[in-house]
């Protein structure tokens, strides 16, 4: 029989123990059961070991286990983690629970370094208040569908090919500014085309504090077949430009494209089902990667732990990379019954990225826009509105994702463009918190005010329950409990707003 080591309290001179406390057993129940239970056991002291012998009464054996058993309860509490000390908190005058669109008054959100330790009527004595109690407040917002690297003052399809990647980078340090003055405190981007992934140097100096960001979940290129959305190089073909290291044109092409992208750190992999219409020489209606070429892309993804985005506005491709196991569908726009039936079989997250197309009918030509690609989106039109009330029909998950270049101008429209498309205006708020959340498996750290995660909370005046456009005008942003943006300091933190 095993034997039970104990720690004793012995009186000079005496004859037994008279106290003893437990040590490596896995509960003390089972101990004290075996003291009262089992004829001999030997306990260990630095000069001899003592027994308990059948002839010892019963009465000591009982208050024995008992005092075993005490001193285990006492020293697990002891052991009890504490809950870490509020650094300080934040008064909000009415705050949304984006769940359940519950609205509180008068409540404290109390703030542990970066993250929130509890919502609480009152806060701790000493602890510093940022006072909202004038605004609504709301978890930090997510944009699913940015490209980082945008310049917002062009869209001539050929500045990129004036456009070096050093200076494609600083627009992209400037951009994120813009998502975090917005309330957008993370944000996905959808795939960049330097070979050389500046979207990844973006992310992880933003992770080890070297620039002001939202937080990046990072796709790697935006994987094309010859002459695809994606392509890049729209040029005369006596142009004998290299071919770009996104193409791939059979299954095995793009599982070594997938690989490249996972190998530089691309945490989602983007896919161009169908043809575009920012591109001057691809078809919107055309699939364009096949299926099997997606499913490939799919599997290789899947199996090194990413997920899988498709950009996807024709028909037939959105139900193709549907079938093929995407995660999730960018657009959607001619989205049918079929197509409908198919997401909401395979539980297929869906951004519709609505107020992009809508902006760009309102922008026309006036930013170098080829004329092709704009008689693309006045046809496109017609089907978005459509399409649109379809995935609501089925109940299709909903994330927000902005896809558009000036992200200053538009980054908060996507809220009206959702609510005049038929979601409700809760429904566009979790579009933009915990179903985005969710769709990039980080809704334990971000996605709603509630313990355990960052302490990512903006505000707005007006209640945006009643007129969703209030979140058009985010007066205060905080990120990780830093104050990056406060009405009551407007020097802080100034961003630059091109004209």
């Amino acid at each position: 029989m095993q034997s039970f080591r104990a720690t004793l309290n012995e009186e000079k001179g005496a004859e037994e123990p008279a106290f003893a406390l437990c040590r490596g057993w896995d509960s003390a129940s089972s101990y004290a059961a075996m003291i009262l239970s089992s004829r001999r056991f030997p306990f260990e002291t630095q000069r001899r070991e003592w027994y308990i012998e059948p002839k010892m009464p019963r009465i000591r054996s009982v208050l024995l286990a008992a005092s075993c058993l005490v001193s285990l309860l006492l020293n697990a509490n002891a052991q009890q983690p504490s809950s870490p000390a509020v650094t300080q908190a934040v008064l909000a005058g009415k705050l949304i629970d984006v769940r359940t669109g519950r609205v509180r008054s008068r409540a404290y959100i109390l703030i542990a370094g970066d993250r929130i330790q509890s919502v609480a009527d009152s806060t701790p004595a000493g602890v510093p208040v940022v006072d909202l109690s004038a605004y609504t407040v709301l978890p930090g917002l997510i944009d699913a569908h940015g490209h980082l690297l945008s310049d917002p003052t062009t869209q001539s399809f050929a500045a990129h090919v004036r456009t070096s990647i050093p200076q494609a980078t600083l627009w992209g340090v400037y951009n994120l500014r813009l998502w975090l003055d917005h309330g957008f405190t993370s944000v996905r981007d959808a795939c960049e085309g330097p070979p050389d992934y500046p979207q990844f140097a973006l992310r992880d100096s933003v992770k080890r504090g070297l620039i002001l960001g939202p937080r990046i979940t990072a796709a790697g290129s935006c994987v094309s077949i010859t002459g695809g959305h994606g392509d890049g190089s729209p040029f005369s073909p006596d142009l004998d430009l290299p071919r770009g290291r996104n193409v791939a044109d059979t299954p095995d092409e793009i599982a070594r494209v997938v690989r490249r992208d996972i190998k530089y750190g691309a945490d989602w992999i983007k896919l161009m089902a169908t043809g575009g219409v920012m591109d001057p020489i691809s078809d919107f209606h055309v699939q364009e990667l096949t299926e099997a070429q997606m499913a490939e892309a799919v599997e290789v993804a899947h199996r090194a732990g990413k997920k899988v985005m498709a950009h996807a506005e024709g028909t037939i491709g959105i139900k193709a990379a549907v079938r093929a196991g995407v995660d999730s569908i960018e657009h959607g726009t001619m989205l049918d019954e079929e197509g409908a039936q198919l997401m909401e079989q395979h539980h297929t997250w869906l951004v519709p990225t609505l107020y992009c197309f809508q902006h760009d009918m309102e922008t026309g030509l006036s930013k170098g826009r080829d004329a092709d690609s704009y008689a693309k989106g006045v046809e496109i039109m017609t089907a978005q509105g459509p399409a649109f009330k379809l995935a609501l029909a089925h109940h299709i998950r909903i994330v927000y994702g902005v896809d558009d270049a000036d992200v200053d101008e538009s980054v908060s429209k996507e809220f009206g463009a959702l609510v005049r498309g038929g979601l409700s205006p809760l429904g566009a708020l979790q579009a933009a918190t915990i179903n985005a959340a969710e769709m990039l498996d980080k809704d334990k750290d971000v996605g709603t005010l509630e313990p355990g995660r960052y302490a990512d909370i903006i505000a707005v005046h007006g209640d945006p329950l009643a007129d969703i456009t209030v979140m058009e005008r985010v007066t205060f942003v905080m990120q990780g409990g830093h104050i990056i943006k406060d009405p009551a300091h407007p020097d802080r933190n100034p961003v630059i707003h091109l004209k």
